[in-house]
C-alpha cells in the first residue's frame, strides 16, 4: 500500500467516489469521512500525508475544522468547496490551507494539485542544519530545533511559517518579492496562489510581533515585497 495516506472530508458521495477512484489510480491510499466531528477526530488520531477538506459540512464546517487542527498540526490541506470568491480563498489561506479548489472541478486537475502540494511540502527546506541560532533582542530563531522564542515564550509556527521567517531573518534588510519567496520557501509554484506569501507574512506578524499593525521586524516594502529588520 502507498505510504502516502490521503483523507477526503466531504459529504457528497458522488464526489468522494470519483476523487477516491482517481487518487487510488494515482497510487495513493485513500480514506474518507462525511461529517465535521468525525473528520477532526480522524485527523487528530491518524498520520495523514494530506487532507482534502470540503468547506460545507454537517456539524463542524471546514473552516472551523482547519482552525482547530492548525493549532497543533501542519499536515497539508487542500480545501474543496463550491465557494469561489476571493474572500473565501483568503480566509482559507489565512487559516492554513495549502491550496483551494472550487467545485465543479476536473478530478485529474485535483490529482495534479495533490501532487503539486506534496512536492512543495515534502521538498527539502533551505539548508538550516549547519546554521547557528539567530538572535534579535528578545527574538530567537533556532534552525536546528526549529524553535522560535520571544523572551521566555515559545512561539508555535507551522513548517512553512518557520521556513519563511528563517529566509527573511537570515538575510536582514534584503528585500524579497513574492515570487522570490515562493520559489525559495515553497519551491513548486505551479498551482500556488501568490497571496499565500501575504497570508503567511500576516500570520507571522500576529505571532512574533508585539504590535502586528506596526511591526518591528517584518516590514512591507510597498510595491516590491518584504524584508526583515534586525
Amino acid at each position: 500500500m502507498s505510504a502516502t495516506r490521503i483523507l477526503i472530508v466531504d459529504d457528497e458521495p458522488s464526489i468522494v467516489e470519483i476523487v477516491t477512484l482517481y487518487l487510488r489510480r494515482a497510487g495513493y491510499a485513500v480514506e474518507s469521512v462525511d461529517n465535521g466531528e468525525a473528520a477532526l477526530a480522524m485527523m487528530e488520531a491518524s498520520a495523514y500525508t494530506l487532507i482534502i477538506l470540503d468547506l460545507m459540512l454537517p456539524g463542524l464546517d471546514g473552516l472551523e475544522i482547519m482552525r482547530r487542527f492548525r493549532a497543533s498540526h501542519d499536515t497539508p490541506i487542500i480545501m474543496l468547496t463550491s465557494r469561489g470568491t476571493e474572500t473565501d480563498r483568503i480566509i482559507g489561506l489565512e487559516l492554513g490551507a495549502d491550496d483551494y479548489v472550487v467545485k465543479p472541478f476536473s478530478p485529474q486537475e485535483l490529482v495534479s494539485r495533490v501532487r503539486a502540494v506534496l512536492r512543495r511540502t515534502q521538498a527539502a527546506a533551505p539548508d538550516q542544519t549547519s546554521q547557528e541560532a539567530l538572535r534579535f533582542d528578545s527574538l530567537t530563531i533556532d534552525p536546528v530545533t526549529r524553535l522560535v522564542t520571544a523572551g521566555d515564550k515559545e512561539i508555535m509556527l507551522t513548517a512553512k511559517e518557520f521556513d519563511l521567517l528563517w529566509m527573511l531573518a537570515s538575510h536582514p534588510r534584503q528585500v524579497f518579492n513574492r515570487d522570490q519567496l515562493l520559489d525559495r520557501v515553497w519551491g513548486e509554484t505551479e498551482y500556488l496562489d501568490p497571496s499565500t506569501v501575504t497570508v503567511h507574512v500576516r500570520r507571522l506578524r500576529e505571532k512574533i510581533e508585539t504590535d502586528p499593525s506596526d511591526p518591528r521586524h517584518i516590514h512591507t516594502v510597498w510595491g516590491v515585497g518584504y524584508k526583515f529588520e534586525a
